[in-house]
């Protein structure tokens, strides 16, 4: 774990994210809160990519809770087999939709405690709902934000509520709303788990990892 690199610091890197990607967007297609809802949930130890290969075809004949009910799970599972854990997932979703159309009149709730009560929807998941489709500034830690925030000095934490929270308390509050998204995309493609690309990164200069590659 890095050390907690100072407040200016991180100011600087996160005014370079946004000069580079003013509006970082998140990589899972869909067409609605629902849709997202899904996709998000399905993503669980599932690549974005993986996931919207099996959720295009779904979301055309299911986008709303009820549609997805009427679809029934057999049918459910054989759109998304290609997905690990699929037949929890088509379990949980389908759990989901029918609490949604009883309880929130077939809508999204928009609090994260609601969300969280949902069969699959856990903090991550809530977050991510609620940062993409309500613009909260809400922190969803994957692996790849608790990497780079450990990594780089910018959110260090022991677990993923550690680095949550020092993203909520060290994030300049204009950043806070894309910081995730910006966190996530350069995990995914620069600072990379076995060989982080440094010398491709825009912050190379003033992150704190001490085995930059050369």
């Amino acid at each position: 774990m890095a050390r907690q690199l100072p407040y200016h610091t991180i100011r600087e890197i996160f005014a370079r994210f946004h000069a580079a990607e003013p509006e970082p967007k998140g990589e899972l297609e869909h067409l609605n809160a629902y849709t997202l809802l899904v996709a998000v949930a399905l993503s669980a130890q599932a690549t974005d990519a993986g996931v919207n290969k099996a959720t295009r075809a779904l979301f055309k004949v299911a986008d709303t809770p009820q549609k997805m009910l009427d679809l029934g799970e057999e049918a459910l599972t054989q759109h998304i087999k290609t997905i690990g854990l699929y037949r929890n997932k088509a379990k949980n979703v389908m759990k989901m939709a029918r609490i949604l159309v009883d309880d929130y009149g077939g809508e999204v709730p928009s609090s994260r405690a609601a969300l969280q009560a949902l069969p699959g929807v856990g903090r991550k998941t809530a977050n991510v709902v609620l940062n993409m489709w309500w613009s909260h500034p809400a922190q969803a830690v994957d692996t790849h934000i608790f990497r780079v925030g450990n990594r780089t000095g910018i959110a260090p934490g022991k677990d993923v509520d550690a680095v949550e929270r020092a993203i909520e308390d060290n994030v300049p509050a204009e950043y806070q709303r894309h910081a995730h998204h910006w966190l996530i995309l350069h995990g995914r493609y620069i600072c990379l788990a076995r060989k982080p690309r440094c010398p491709d990164c825009l912050i190379r200069d003033l992150c704190a990892y001490e085995d930059k590659t050369p």
